[in-house]
This record gives structure tokens, sequence and C-alpha cells, in this order.
């Protein structure tokens, strides 16, 4: 166990979702059976999760001057986050809108607002924080250079980096050299081929992921590179040791949306912990199919004490 903080370079979202019997066609108004108003953001997600593991939590979450806002302080205090994660930035807080049809897959659309607003200069101020924390955490609702000088501060004071370049753009070789564990799905991990210049049409093959892309990517350096593979499991191919395959764990889904941003709290705080690479994939999965279990994502991330209770039936 460790009693130091993960750091989150987060983002904020207030998320709006519809259940639908299928993805609306062009020009088609179509009913739901459930829309959920919420806030989110995949950084938010990262830091409940971390929290509803055990974990002191801290880092940085941007919301706007507008309306939206209003929701992130509430939010963080009932996930028992603390509230000097928001810093306020002229512009408008981030948002999105998704859909989830009756298999529980999701299609999601992100606008970002001020979360890419995120400044070097804004992270610098929390470097003390980012420097004595047991992991750092980002994603790519934030703009690359508040990625890259997080990682670059993080790295430099021994602090191992987990990224989860959601929603993906190619990832520059200044954040990818800072990565220590990448976690990529399988629509990422073709993009983020065809951004070094493998086929993408291999990658959701496992063989293929482990022994050729995997590898390539960690030459530009990650140690740690995981294809979460829905409920197909995920495989993880470690610098230094052979690849592992974590099946995935049969529950009732009913909704996907969150289910990787609890993977990979989840892995990055199990392998703080020091768990080993296996028992942290386990754990992994089995917070990634919890959350698929309830609609939304914020009170469907799950505790530490749901996930091994769902191993312990498993």
């Amino acid at each position: 166990m460790t009693d130091r903080p993960v750091f989150v370079l987060g983002s904020f979202v207030v998320a709006c979702t519809a259940t639908v019997p299928r993805v609306p066609r062009p020009g088609e108004a179509l009913a739901a059976e459930i829309v959920t108003i919420e806030p989110g953001g995949k950084g938010l997600n990262l830091a409940i999760m971390a929290r509803r593991l055990g974990m002191t939590v801290d880092g940085l979450l941007a919301i706007g001057d507008d309306l939206a806002a209003a929701f992130a302080a509430p939010a963080l205090q009932r996930a028992d986050l603390p509230q000097a994660m928001l810093v306020t930035i002229p512009g408008s807080t981030g948002s999105g809108v998704g859909f989830i049809d009756p298999r529980g897959e999701t299609s999601v659309a992100i606008a970002s607002g001020v979360n890419f607003a995120i400044t070097r200069a804004h992270i610098r101020e929390r470097a003390g924080a980012i420097a004595g924390a047991a992991l750092a955490l980002a994603q790519f609702e934030t703009s690359d250079e508040a990625v890259a000088e997080t990682f670059d501060i993080a790295r430099r004071a021994g602090v191992p980096t987990l990224l989860n370049p959601s929603p993906f753009r190619p990832i520059t070789p200044e954040i990818l050299q800072r990565t220590s564990i990448l976690v990529v799905n399988e629509t990422e991990a073709g993009d983020l081929a065809t951004a070094i210049g493998h086929d993408p049409a291999a990658t959701v093959d496992p063989a293929h992921f482990a022994g050729t892309l995997a590898p390539a990517i960690m030459a530009l350096g990650p140690d740690l590179v995981v294809m979460t593979r829905g409920a197909a499991g995920a495989v993880a191919v470690p610098r230094d040791g052979a690849a592992l395959s974590q099946a995935g764990i049969a529950v009732a889904t009913v909704d996907a949306l969150g289910a990787g941003d609890a993977f990979a709290a989840t892995l990055g705080v199990s392998l703080a912990r020091k768990h080993g690479l296996a028992e942290a994939l386990r754990l992994a999965a089995a917070a990634g199919a919890l959350t698929t279990t309830r609609h939304g994502v914020f009170d469907a991330l799950p505790t530490g004490e749901a996930i091994r209770a769902l191993l312990g039936k498993s």
C-alpha cells in the first residue's frame, strides 16, 4: 500500500447520455429510454475511481465561467475529492453527448472547452503535488502541453505516469517518452498503429499486438502497454517479461460508458500499490465490468469492496 496521493490531470465535462434502441439516423428524432445528465469527463472519472479505491487524490480540473461550471463543486464534494482541484478559466465548461444502444455499446462526442486551456503555467503551480505523488494520470481531454508538463515533472521526480490517449490524437514524442504506462482500447490501438507507421488492421489481434505493435510502442518510451478489448478482456505487454492476457468478466452490461476509465485508474492504482501485473489486470477488469452494470458513470464507478466481491464470485 502507499500513502502518497494520486495526481490526476483531469477534465471536467457536463455529460448528457441517452439510451436508445439504436444510434439515430441523419435527420431522425428518436425516442430515448433514459436520458442522464451528470458531472463527468475522463479526468474526473479517473479521480473518482482512484478515490473509491481508497487513494488520496490530488490534481487539476478546469471549469469555465458559465452556468455549467456550477455542476463541479457539488460533484467533487459528493465524490470526496478536494475543491482545490478546481481552477476557473474564462470560457465554456466541457460538455459531452453520448448514445447507448441496447447492448450497452456507446458512441460519444466531447467538446473539451476550457479543459484545453490548462497551460504549462497551471501545471507548474502544482509541481510539488505532482512530484510527491505515487502516480500521475492523464488523458486527452486536455492539451498536449499540459500532459507533457505534468509527465515531465513526474518523471524527473521518479513518479510513474499513466496515459489513456482518449479521445485519440497522435501522441507527441515528448509525451510518449515520458509515459510509463499506456492504456488504449482496440480503436485507439489501431489509430496509434497508423500514427507510427504500422498496419492498423492487424492490431485487434492480440498476438499481433503483443508481438509487434506493443514492442514498437515501447521503443518510443512506455514500459508497459495495455490494450483493452471490451467484454473480451485485455492484453498487457511489459518491457521486461511476457505478455499477459486478462479474460473479460461476465456481467449484465447496460451501459459501457466509463468502463475504460475505471479500468485505467484501477490498473494504475493497483500497480502503485505494488500489486503484480496479473493481479492489477484482474482488479482493473473487474472495475471496468462493474461500471457497465449501471446507467451513467458517476455512481457506476465501483468501490474496492465491490470489486473484491465480484472477484470472489467469479
